[in-house]
């Protein structure tokens, strides 16, 4: 009989717990790794979008210019982030070169002007006209439609590009700007949950993933009807002092300070302006309604103070707004009535109070209450590489009785271009007193010259005026402010409604411009383009020559050499050398025509015609040096003037003979030289 057959293997025993741990880990494990290869698989085949600040420029690889995709993981929807300026700078900073970049939001961009309007380009301006031996890199860093948590971005990308400063004008957006507190566009209220998702929105498979929710499910409100403006808005209703109002102010705070750290890390000095709105000639857009519990009798004499002012009974409607704001002084729109009154009155102190706490009472905030300029100040005064820049002290000083309207404001923050003449002003004396220049007075070109000469075209002007008036048309401004009328009868106007309206680029409205003025021979308005053209592009010598070769036409001698000064160090050549020496010694200064005479010395074929201009520029640089000490020595001048004569240097020649008459009006050699000049 056959015995069954028995298993005689050992059975199997079960897994050691360090074998069970290795096992979960891997089940942990294994869909982060799947995420992280689908992600290597997405940057290898360059599918979205990269967040990086800069990239190279695509005309020459030595340039960096602002990533048009940098403000994408900021924005909800990617396809509603806005874009800011094409402005390039040098991957490699030149040693002659300052280089500054600006951080913040529409005003700071320069709306609605943009390019030339902006207050950057209006101090790049003047820093050239002052400095002219010197490159300034200023790169405007600002969008439309931001707050503060991209400027705290920005800011950790800037450090590692070599600024020798920064400027920040930032705040009134705190609330409907992306990510703010009552925007459309917010994530959330925690500053930790925001920061968080910005940072998983540089991953590809977020941005795939936020791609086919927008396809599934369409496109976010932002991309629907009505302005940006409108489109931002979640909540019009903000109460002063209240939880959210609260947030908002928080979170600019914590963004603020958390900027500034990283600057005062990397020893970067970084200048952060005041706000600036129209508190005279705005009436707040949201007023609460007043409790008559609480406050008792402030409506009756609120209404009757509006009756009062209806009638034009203006003493009597003062007398109950003052009524009125004893009982309770937190309603927007008696603060501001009764501001228009004691402006009207002359108590302008009472007047910017409660122009003040109208604004602060606004339950629309559009415009940043007056605590954003407080924290502005404190948490400044907490690092030691932070300088406020008071732009508000400013354009006070600039308006009348110290309160700031519509003679310097656009609609409710936006500067018109005074205004951005005097915002640059505020960042130009911050950077002199903390000497990150050092100005002679006598070169200096001044804030009243500078809105004198600022080169912007009537086009840029009048488009800017355009956009507002649009503005002006569509909420919350409908009721808020009186709309201008606009007229469109010149060459010029024609051109700039095209321009506001989107029909033209920018470029081409200057490019017929510049005809329109040539062909009219307004060399004048011409030398206008091709300065606002040398501003927007300044790495193309082209620019500066054509608006060197116009500040000739118009004999404006010292901007020939300024834009002189820039062509050739960007583009050196023997013609803009002969240009420069000539002009030099046409305004009597020999010392800095003969480096230019020693370039174009060696580079020319006709050298030898040069050698003896050089010898008598070298010859009255030696005498300058002796007469400076023996200033009434006549023998020494009229040896000036003869240099400059042989060297047919006629303006110079008379410049001498009128110093020499002044000491010797019968001087024989002088008498002489002049009768020389009389025959030529």
């Amino acid at each position: 009989m056959t015995q069954p057959r028995t298993n005689d293997q050992p059975k199997a025993s079960p897994p050691g717990p360090g074998r069970v741990l290795a096992f979960k880990v891997i089940g942990v494990l294994l869909p982060f790794a799947f995420l992280v290869l689908v992600e290597v698989l997405l940057r290898v085949f360059h599918y979205g979008y990269a967040t990086d600040l800069f990239i190279a420029y695509s005309g020459n690889k030595d340039l960096l210019v602002m990533n048009p995709d940098a403000s994408k993981k900021y924005f909800t929807n990617a396809s509603a982030a806005t874009v800011g300026n094409v402005e390039f700078f040098r991957k490699v900073k030149n040693k002659n070169t300052l280089r500054i970049f600006v951080l913040g939001e529409s005003t700071t961009l320069g709306y609605p002007y943009f390019h030339n309007g902006s207050f950057h380009r209006w101090l790049q301006y003047r820093l050239q006209h002052t400095f002219p031996e010197r490159d300034f890199e200023i790169i405007n860093l600002a969008l439309t439609a931001v707050n503060s948590y991209t400027v705290m971005g920005f800011a950790k990308e800037v450090v590692n590009y070599s600024p020798d400063a920064v400027f920040i004008y930032t705040g009134h957006n705190e609330y409907y700007g992306t990510l703010g507190v009552a925007s459309t566009d917010r994530i959330g209220g925690s500053r930790f949950v925001v920061k968080t998702m910005l940072l998983l929105r540089e991953l590809k498979i977020v941005q795939g993933m936020t791609r086919m929710y927008e396809k599934l499910f369409g496109p976010s409100s932002q991309t629907s009807g009505g302005t940006r403006m409108k489109r931002m808005v979640a909540d019009e209703q903000i109460p002063f002092g209240s939880e959210r109002y609260r947030r908002g102010m928080e979170q600019f705070k914590a963004n603020l300070d958390e900027t500034l750290d990283v600057f005062q890390q990397h020893n970067i000095p970084v200048f952060v302006s005041t706000l600036v709105s129209n508190e005279r000639d705005l009436k707040p857009f949201v007023s609460f309604r007043v409790d008559s519990v609480k406050h008792p009798g402030f409506r009756e004499r609120f209404a009757f103070a509006i009756r009062a002012l209806r009638d034009n009974d203006l003493s009597q409607a003062y007398r109950y707004l003052k009524e009125a704001d004893s009982i309770y002084d937190g309603h927007a729109l008696s603060q501001y009535y009764l501001g228009k009154l004691a402006y009207r009155y002359g108590d302008y102190e009472k007047a910017k109070r409660a122009f003040q706490r109208a604004k602060d009472f606004d339950g629309l905030r559009f415009r940043a209450p007056e605590e954003a300029n407080d924290i502005i100040r404190q948490t400044c005064k907490q690092h030691r590489s932070a300088y406020v820049v008071d732009a508000k002290a400013f354009f006070e000083r600039a308006s009348s009785h110290g309160v700031t309207g519509d003679a310097l404001i656009l609609e409710h923050v936006h500067p018109n271009l005074t205004g951005y003449g005097l915002l640059s002003d505020a960042f130009y004396e911050a950077l002199k007193k903390e000497n990150l220049i050092a100005t002679d007075a006598q070169k200096e070109m001044t804030v009243e010259q500078l809105l004198r000469v600022m080169p912007i075209t009537k086009v840029d002007s009048l488009a800017g005026l355009y956009k507002i008036d649009r503005l002006k048309r569509s909420w919350p401004f409908r009721e808020a402010l009186r709309r201008d009328s606009v007229k469109v009868e010149t060459y010029e106007e024609m051109l700039a409604l095209k321009l506001a309206n989107r029909q033209v680029t920018w470029q081409a409205a200057n490019d017929s411009l510049y005809v329109y003025y040539l062909a009219k021979r307004d060399f004048r308005a011409a030398k206008t383009v091709m300065e606002t053209l040398a501003l927007e592009y300044p790495d193309d010598a082209a620019f500066y020559e054509k608006a060197a070769m116009l500040s000739g036409e118009i004999n404006e001698l010292s901007d020939a050499l300024v834009y002189f000064q820039n062509a050739f160090r960007r583009a050196p050549t023997t013609e803009k050398a002969r240009y420069l020496f000539v002009l030099y010694l046409k305004q009597d200064r020999p010392a800095d025509a003969i480096p230019y005479l020693d370039y174009a010395i060696a580079h020319s074929p006709s050298r030898a015609a040069l050698l003896p201009v050089k010898t008598y520029a070298e010859k009255i640089v030696k005498l300058q040096t002796i007469q400076k000490k023996d200033t009434a020595n006549v023998m020494l001048l009229n040896e000036i003037a003869q240099a400059y004569y042989r060297m047919d240097n006629r303006d110079a020649t008379e410049k001498y003979i009128g110093k020499i008459f002044k000491l010797d009006a019968r001087n024989a050699t002088a008498l002489a030289l002049q009768a020389k000049l009389g025959h030529k």
